[in-house]
């Protein structure tokens, strides 16, 4: 049987309507709730948390930036690798009329935890770790409980 209606062509192009007629879907969950953060958003969170925690004790990290980056960079200047370890975290030193910074890698970071609370134990670790290499204090100094989580 020949048919007068050629096939539909498919192919990669806008779609007109959704599947029932109903329009676009909206958001599963609303921004108010935990379930719309980002997993990038609660990992800075985490950050946000373990810094606080330690300005109460250190004033003088309000001077220094905290930022959250998804991995290292290869290409940055003096940056040797070595087979054995991906870093956590890392240090910028003061330079130029910018403040020192605390630099911590979300993905290496996520890849060695399981849940959360494991998770915000290392990246406090991490945040310790960072600010007493800039401080030139041992961890222990920076955060007591350091190494008891």
């Amino acid at each position: 049987m020949d048919s007068p209606v050629p096939p539909r062509a498919t192919g990669p192009g806008p779609r007109r309507r959704d599947r029932h007629g109903r329009g676009m879907r909206g958001p599963i969950a609303p921004p108010q709730v935990p379930l719309a953060a980002s997993r990038a958003d609660a990992f800075a969170d985490l950050v946000q948390d373990s810094v606080e925690r330690l300005e109460r004790r250190w004033p003088q990290l309000a001077d220094i930036d905290f930022l959250v980056l998804e991995v290292p960079r290869l290409d940055g200047p003096g940056t040797t690798w070595n087979d054995e370890a991906v870093p956590l975290g890392g240090t910028i030193a003061v330079r130029e009329g910018q403040p020192a910074r605390v630099v911590v890698y979300r993905r290496p970071v996520e890849i060695r935890t399981k849940g959360r609370d494991e998770r915000a134990a290392l990246v406090h670790e991490v945040v310790v770790e960072q600010v007493a290499e800039l401080l030139g204090l041992t961890p222990e100094t920076v955060d007591p409980r350091y190494g008891e989580e």
